[in-house]
């Protein structure tokens, strides 16, 4: 083995970079689309991802002897739930996007009845529009045919690790991190929880199964799908976050990272003890090997940080780069506060989750493409 691919399938674009021992040997990276069909939705196309991804591949494999590829390893952007055709692999609609709020309704009715930590001790994490459940439950009752296509074993249901895994080896599988984003796991059992499923009214026979993150053997090898990797084992899986926590070396409980990118996220290493929090952060699962206990983390979650910088940029054009964002808020600081306002309420945090329901506050703005005035933002 000479080299090790690796895959980072994020928010807005797919990356793949070629490791050797010592160091990068080639990276490739493109953008897709941000769809957002209504303000507070954001989708994206599942076959546009995994056209992208093909393409960033064969771009960081050229020229290279896919006999000297010894692995493949995929970290993607988490909670992003999509669901497909089994047999085709034709998506049925549209990604709903991490950062979509349309499900907000269905959290408030579940929260109405025990309030947003009822699951928490389950699952780890409020009731909130960021997690898989609420939006694979909304696609349930509002795409056509789905519900019973769903319930025959028809349609499956994925986040972006899974579609991933899915058309490069044809199992559907994820991995233990990205399956804690959804509300659907067990933290303790790490598997699919009835409790939820019912609640969700999510059919257990669509759901992919659990694994371990790193199984040389869980997630297959790449089939013949005309790239330079086949019969290449797929033999890691990590939900971005947890990969950054991993890549920083954070192995040990007490052990933390923090990264900003589309969001802002700090993660704690706890070890193999689940923590549940008294001061509104996440509860999840940094990694599992093959064979051994999982290891838990706790999170502090902020969704819009990088992704505030790209909308200034492309959106209000009131900036032609990203770096010039530090010199334009020195120069005007009172404007740039009533902008970044949108950034603060975005936290995952549940006491501002219900600040900003309170006051029916929403981040519109940041989906919303026609030209603003600064001050009014």
């Amino acid at each position: 083995m000479k080299y090790i691919l690796a895959v980072d399938q994020g928010t807005t674009s797919t990356r793949a970079i070629l490791f050797d021992r010592n160091a990068i040997v080639r990276a490739a990276q493109k953008e897709h689309e941000q769809i957002f069909p209504r303000p507070g939705w954001v989708e994206h196309d599942p076959r546009e991802i995994w056209l992208r991804t093909q393409e960033v591949i064969r771009d960081a494999t050229d020229d290279i002897d896919s006999a000297s590829v010894g692995a493949i390893g995929i970290t993607n952007q988490r909670e992003t739930t999509l669901v497909w055709n089994r047999h085709t692999g034709e998506p049925y609609a549209n990604a709903i996007v991490w950062q979509d709020t349309r499900t907000k309704e269905i959290c408030d009715a579940l929260a109405s009845r025990g309030g947003i930590d009822r699951f928490r001790s389950i699952t780890g994490l409020p009731l909130a529009t960021y997690f898989s459940g609420p939006k694979l439950r909304w696609l349930l009752d509002n795409v056509p045919n789905l519900r019973s296509a769903a319930e025959n074993g028809e349609a499956i249901f994925g986040t972006i690790d899974t579609w991933l895994i899915w058309n490069l080896t044809g199992r559907h599988v994820t991995d233990v991190t990205n399956a804690s984003r959804t509300m659907l796991m067990n933290l303790a059992t790490l598997d699919w929880d009835e409790t939820m499923l019912c609640e969700l009214n999510v059919p257990r026979a669509m759901l992919p199964k659990i694994v371990a993150s790193s199984d040389a053997s869980a997630f297959g090898t790449v089939r013949d799908i005309g790239l330079p990797l086949r019969g290449i084992p797929v033999c890691g899986v990590l939900g971005d976050q947890q990969a950054a926590l991993v890549g920083q070396a954070c192995l040990d409980p007490g052990e933390s990272k923090n990264t900003y990118g589309t969001g802002c996220f700090l993660l704690l290493n706890t070890g193999e003890k689940i923590v549940q929090s008294k001061c509104g952060l996440l509860t999840t699962v940094a990694y599992q090997r093959a064979g051994d206990r999982a290891t838990y983390a706790l999170e502090g979650s902020i969704a819009v940080t990088g992704s505030l910088v790209q909308w200034l940029r492309d959106n209000l054009g009131i900036i032609k780069r990203s770096p010039d964002v530090e010199s334009a808020g020195i120069e005007r600081p009172r404007q740039w506060r009533r902008l970044f306002r949108a950034g603060i309420l975005r936290s995952f945090r549940p006491i501002l989750a219900i600040r900003c329901a309170r006051h029916n506050r929403r981040d519109d703005a940041l989906h919303h493409r026609r030209p603003h005035r600064p001050g009014r933002a």
